[in-house]
């Protein structure tokens, strides 16, 4: 079951009492009123606060913004943005690919992006990946960059055992084709503790299965907000229909800074388009 976030208006009025009382005292009358997730999602979205820190419209060198995990991946460009394309080879960690931001992001965060997806096998998964470090233990510096090397070949393990950051699975399968509308919507924790297991352990409550969008060529627009432990979220089609998914993370710690990744695993491609990361002022 999903959390609504809880917010208390407190209005406070001092009455002053009768001599018999020494002192004044307070009245407190607390109005609680219930937000639910998509009114707290609407409001963070239109807030004045964001601050715009990174851009990138996908039509230029990628570069100039954005470094890769992955020999086999290919990335171009044409009006329609920035096209994402990894290796053929099923179930060999070569074929996986990571796209970093070069910038690194403090604090409460918004990412906003077009995303086509131009793949037409339902199978396998789609991620994003929200402020992520490094664990700083031994080689795995907090500053990812240090230790891309490391990372050529992208297994998953290197990233789930080695990394701080929030994981967004989307426009995901499973490793068999079963239809267009079996996809699914998990978000994560990194990284894995010691003696857990990754499937299960990782796995910050709110699954969606059937999510009703991700069809192939056609173009979606994605906000997420990640505010201290309240992450969104919000998927829109071309026909203006739109769909929040909501997680609340305070079982795990909080993810305080770190790049975005734009992961995909083997025979995955998509156009990536418009994109914008802002912090608070």
């Amino acid at each position: 079951m999903k959390k609504n976030m809880l917010y208390i208006i407190v209005t406070l009025s001092l009455i002053q009492l009768s001599g018999t009382v020494p002192n004044a005292m307070s009245k407190t009358h607390i109005e609680a009123k219930i937000l639910s997730p998509q009114t707290t999602f609407d409001a963070l979205n239109k807030a004045y606060f964001w601050q715009q820190k990174f851009n990138d419209n996908g039509r230029y060198n990628w570069q100039e913004k954005w470094f890769l995990d992955g020999k086999e991946a290919h990335i171009t460009h044409s009006e329609n943005g920035m096209t994402f394309t990894t290796g053929e080879i099923e179930m060999d960690p070569s074929h996986h690919a990571v796209l970093w931001t070069k910038k690194n992001f403090v604090g409460d965060i918004k990412i906003e992006y077009d995303f086509t997806r131009l793949d037409t096998e339902n199978k396998w998964a789609t991620m994003l990946y929200v402020q992520a470090t490094g664990v700083e233990d031994g080689i795995y510096h907090k500053d990812i960059g240090q230790w891309r090397e490391l990372r050529n070949i992208p297994y998953m393990k290197t990233y789930f055992n080695h990394m701080n950051l929030l994981h967004i699975s989307y426009a995901s399968y499973g490793k068999d084709d079963i239809g267009v509308d079996k996809d699914y919507i998990r978000a994560r924790r990194y990284p894995v503790k010691e003696g857990d297991v990754f499937r299960t352990d990782t796995v910050i409550e709110g699954d969606v299965f059937t999510s009703g969008f991700f069809v192939p060529n056609e173009t979606y627009h994605i906000i997420v907000i990640k505010k201290q432990h309240e992450l969104f979220m919000q998927v829109t089609n071309k026909n203006k229909k739109s769909r929040l998914f909501s997680w609340n993370t305070s079982k795990f710690p909080l993810v305080k800074e770190g790049r975005i990744g734009l992961r995909q695993m083997w025979r995955k491609s998509a156009t990536y388009r418009n994109i914008t990361v802002s912090t608070l002022k």
